[in-house]
């Protein structure tokens, strides 16, 4: 393996381990981050999360833990474990680069490239080892190596609850499969390549501030901070990220939570509280559908 491919392989793996970083997760309540959802005698909770944290974001709000200990099954939204898989790393390296005679260079319109020749540049990055990159392999390859600066690793709840659950014997399960993740993030910016590449650099030039906002509403629950911080601009400068990030996603999710609350025991469901907001959110339809939902406090 020549050193470049290398040095490709280990940025694959490390998307790997937080493929659904921009599931950007943050509280959706000032009194709490978890919420349930009720219907009879059935409950389910969800529960927004943090895909990279730091070690001093730890311990975790209460809530988590109140929803853990009551809940028999936990949701993920994908099998945790394979995150480590050659298998998957093998198939990321296929699917999340170009494979034919396409270069960002030449998906790229010339005013973006060379802002993102210059971010990288100034990053210490080489353009060579990133040409065959698609938009959306990009984008979490900058976005990683940013928050890593930070001091930021793949610790985050979902990979502190999945272990947690596999050492109490908890059953495990995920809303999506890795290969449904990886195409997502294949598709990311496909016809539309330049004003997506444009948009992710506008974000990585305030990411930290960006994530130290997020870290206090994740803390304070703060419904308005996710809308204006997150919702808000995707909506506005990236509908189609926003539509195939969450929309179609929630969608496709919706069948499945429903489907619990006719099993016995209780679920917990920890995906990015992104998905759990707004007006296509999942806790929104889910209300719209008849299921009462309500905050859920450490001491519930």
């Amino acid at each position: 393996m020549t050193r470049a491919k290398a040095t490709l392989h280990r940025m694959l793996c490390t998307v790997a381990a937080t493929l659904t970083l921009f599931a950007v997760s943050v509280p959706v309540n000032a009194e709490s981050s978890v919420w349930q959802a009720s219907k009879g005698d059935e409950t389910v909770f969800l529960g927004g999360t943090i895909h990279l944290l730091r070690a001093q974001d730890y311990p975790l709000p209460e809530a988590y833990a109140a929803a853990y200990d009551a809940s028999d099954r936990l949701f993920f939204e994908i099998d945790q474990s394979q995150m480590a898989d050659m298998g998957v790393q093998a198939r990321m390296m296929q699917r999340l680069t170009y494979q034919d005679e396409r270069t960002l260079q030449s998906v790229l319109d010339d005013e973006t490239y060379a802002a993102l020749a210059a971010y990288a540049e100034n990053a210490g990055l080489p353009m060579a080892m990133m040409q065959k990159f698609k938009p959306g392999m990009l984008l979490t390859t900058l976005s990683l190596i940013e928050f890593q600066s930070r001091g930021f690793t793949p610790q985050g709840v979902d990979a502190y609850y999945s272990t947690r659950a596999m050492g109490d014997g908890k059953t495990r399960g995920a809303l999506e499969t890795i290969d449904e993740q990886i195409d997502m993030l294949a598709g990311m910016g496909e016809g539309y390549e330049s004003e997506f590449v444009a948009y992710s650099l506008r974000d990585l030039e305030t990411i930290g501030e960006a994530m130290d906002e997020m870290l206090v509403a994740w803390r304070s629950g703060d419904l308005e901070a996710l809308e204006s911080q997150f919702i808000k601009p995707m909506l506005e400068e990236a509908p189609e990220l926003y539509e195939s990030m969450l929309v179609e996603r929630n969608n496709n999710w919706m069948p499945q939570i429903e489907a619990m609350f006719d099993e016995p025991g209780t679920e917990f469901v920890l995906v990015g509280a992104a998905h759990l907001v707004g007006e296509h959110g999942v806790l929104a339809m889910l209300s719209d559908r008849g299921y009462e939902v309500s905050r859920v406090g450490a001491a519930d």
